[in-house]
């Protein structure tokens, strides 16, 4: 007969195997990737697959690189792009988010109420109106049709905004009194405590921009204007002429950023995902 304790460390135990074996499962699609991307056309779907190439092929990232195709300016464009749209997002979400949660003025919830509940609306319903707007403003085809729109967002606010609810409202009241006002508040005392919550909201709307595909679709018509999603395509010319080991290393470097800054980033993201609800 097992005592209570044995049963918590067996449970423990079988709790751990199961989680690491999902995990695993989760991380082989990415290493079949980073495997595919050394090896050659023919190797690529070899049987049983070979996790570790007879030869690692490292032309498929000179290729991708220095080739016809300039995967390096979809690089930049990818990065100022999204860099763009993550500072806009991290200002507006911020100070939306704290004019909801801690600012008193009239119709305030009402105002928040409908603002959440634009995000049951399809993206996809806006595609057309959007490129209409746009092309109205003499903007289709330029990178600021794609910035514009990205840097305001609603979960951020949301987020910021239920962040913000957490903070204790003497700190404001003592802050009043002596003299301070909303933008110091904002600023000097709400900022530095609600890191989690930007951090969180960087990473988030990071790896939202960056994956970014159907507005560039829609909205870019330049190759040179193209950003990382968009440029994959440019190694597909048909369903019999995919050259795979490009877009496996090209899809290695696209990942790199996500990785980086998922890795630097993490404790406060998982504070901030763990912290978000604690407060409406």
């Amino acid at each position: 007969m097992l005592s209570l304790s044995q049963k918590n460390t067996l449970l423990r135990s079988v709790l751990t195997v199961l989680l690491l074996s999902i995990g695993i499962l989760m991380v082989l699609p990415f290493l079949w990737m980073a495997s595919a991307s050394f090896k050659n056309q023919a190797d690529i779907f070899e049987f049983p697959i070979r996790w570790i190439p007879k030869a690692f092929d490292w032309s498929n990232y000179h290729e991708v690189w220095f080739g016809k195709v300039p995967y390096y300016v979809f690089y930049i464009n990818s990065i100022k792009i999204t860099f763009l749209q993550v500072l806009g997002s991290l200002v507006t979400s911020s100070l939306a988010g704290f004019a909801f949660a801690k600012l008193r003025f009239k119709f305030r919830d009402t105002i928040f109420l409908i603002y959440l509940a634009t995000m049951i609306v399809p993206p996809q319903v806006l595609f057309v109106p959007r490129f209409i707007l746009f092309d109205y403003l003499h903007l289709v085809n330029t990178h600021e049709a794609i910035i514009l729109p990205g840097m305001f967002t609603v979960l951020g606010t949301f987020l910021m905004r239920q962040f913000f609810s957490t903070l204790p409202t003497e700190l404001f009241e003592a802050s009043k009194i002596d003299g301070a006002g909303y933008w110091r508040m904002y600023w000097q005392i709400s900022l530095p405590l609600v890191k989690p919550a930007l951090v969180t909201l960087l990473i988030l709307t990071f790896t939202w921009h960056w994956n970014e595909y159907e507005n560039p679709l829609i909205l870019l018509r330049d190759r040179d204007l193209f950003t990382i999603p968009l440029g994959l395509l440019s190694y597909t010319d048909g369903e019999n002429s995919t050259n795979y080991p490009l877009i496996m290393a090209a899809s290695v470097l696209a990942l790199a950023p996500l990785v980086i800054i998922v890795c630097l980033c993490q404790r406060w993201f998982v504070e901030g995902i763990a912290n978000t609800g604690l407060k409406g």
